[in-house]
């Protein structure tokens, strides 16, 4: 809220003031709308837009809504005693002028709400669906409706706040090439999603990447096929990357079944020439336990009708042959044991794993949350999907957990939700993996 506590934001809450109150003008000659209109019009465009440090439009609109939502808030007690002091002293017109000057005060405030509301729920990413549907239900319930608000001011300053010192960092000269490895980055998404331009997997992960230096690429494979098949289609979009680009080899960061792929693809495809590194990422690389059970546990018939929904969806999305129950049966911890036994990984490429866990179900996000209790009796302590026991593989593992009791979930770790989490920047913890890879020479 610092940001919010400057000189221009107290000349825009003074002229605030007065133009909400500003009736017992326009009560002695109309011609004070021909002022009031085009300052009240010029307040709901310009507050807030002026911010120096960004060029981000969403910041900016975003900052905009934050700034018209605090000087609501903040104009509605002065305009209340406003309203007393008018009751006992100056309108001499009687209750008619009394209540006519509220109701201009509460439509020039109710647009300055609605103004700045419309704002932060069209760019906030820190408001997911939870508050906006919360801000929704409780708009019309006082002193909560009060409550709710202050609550999405927070979120939305404290977004702006943190997301300008991103930026911040990011265009510091010094850290301009600290993710500049020798080899480019491929990202390999995990099970049930494809790589998009609309909604990127990996959340605002690449753009930072970017800014400090990395080239990255994507696997860009089917969501949904068996480990084997995944791993011919990377096998052969490798190749093309490395052919296409002539950087020889390439750095590959692998997200949950990605590491699978990866793997089968290196020992059974003849990848490993084109492999400098692989780091997985809350990979099941042991299998998933509940998975097993969960397949014994559904009927056959609602298995094939879920299988067919996804398959049909994912076929309109642009997938060709998506096989949704083999992928599934592909991660159980009976396929992953078999797989482990046959796979081989040779010399000369860096290995290492990351994984991390969820410190309390409601803390992640839907559908993690559900899943948590669920996947911790069969697989101890997990991230929402894959137990912690599964994670650990290659020459350096990592767990990561947080200080507080929220804890990372198997979705924070590709920045899906886009959420700042107060114990763990899932982009600085990136931009330390990449530094430490070009580190490595690599």
């Amino acid at each position: 809220m610092r940001r919010y506590i400057t000189l221009p934001n107290a000349v825009w809450f003074l002229l605030t003031l007065a133009l909400l109150n500003s009736y017992v003008l326009v009560r002695q000659s109309l011609y004070w709308l021909i002022g009031i209109l085009p300052l009240f019009l010029l307040l709901n465009l310009l507050a807030g837009m002026r911010i120096r440090g960004t060029k981000s439009l969403r910041l900016r609109v975003c900052h905009h809504g934050t700034v018209l939502l605090v000087l609501f808030v903040f104009s509605l007690i002065p305009s209340l005693l406003w309203h007393v002091l008018l009751a006992f002293r100056v309108l001499g017109g009687g209750v008619r002028d009394l209540l006519f000057s509220a109701l201009f005060c509460t439509v020039l405030s109710a647009i300055l709400f609605w103004n700045g509301i419309l704002c932060v729920y069209a760019t906030s990413t820190q408001m997911g669906i939870k508050w906006r549907v919360i801000g929704a239900l409780c708009g019309m319930i006082p002193i909560l409706n009060l409550m709710v608000l202050s609550k999405i001011i927070r979120l939305t300053s404290g977004e702006v706040e943190f997301e300008m010192e991103k930026e911040r960092v990011a265009s510091d000269p010094a850290l301009s090439s600290i993710c500049k490895t020798k080899y480019p980055l491929v990202l390999i998404h995990g099970v049930f999603f494809r790589d998009s331009k609309l909604f990127n997997y990996w959340g605002r992960v690449p753009r930072t990447l970017i800014m400090h230096g990395a080239t990255v690429y994507y696997g860009q494979h089917q969501s949904a096929l068996t480990v084997k098949e995944s791993a011919r289609e990377l096998t052969a979009r490798i190749k093309l990357i490395v052919e296409r680009s002539g950087c020889e080899k390439v750095n590959v960061i692998a997200h949950s079944k990605g590491g699978l792929d990866c793997r089968y693809a290196i020992s059974e495809f003849g990848l490993a020439p084109y492999i400098a590194s692989l780091t997985t990422v809350n990979t099941p690389h042991r299998g998933c336990l509940f998975a097993d059970k969960l397949l014994t546990a559904i009927p056959d018939r609602v298995k094939e009708k879920m299988a067919n929904a996804y398959n049909v969806t994912l076929r309109a999305l642009g997938d060709e042959t998506p096989d949704f129950l083999a992928a599934v049966g592909d991660l159980t911890a009976e396929a992953c044991q078999k797989r482990n036994e046959m796979l081989t990984f040779p010399e000369g490429i860096y290995a290492q794993s990351v994984g991390s866990v969820l410190s309390h179900p409601r803390k992640g996000q839907f559908p993690l949350n559900l899943s948590y209790r669920y996947v911790k009796h069969f697989d101890g302590e997990n991230d929402g999907l894959v137990g912690e026991a599964s994670f650990a593989w290659g020459e350096k593992y990592t767990l990561l957990r947080t200080a507080g009791n929220r804890g990372i979930s198997h979705g924070d770790m590709i920045d899906l939700n886009r959420e700042n989490i107060s114990d763990f920047d899932v982009r600085a913890f990136y931009t330390d993996l990449v530094s430490d890879l070009r580190t490595r020479g690599l």
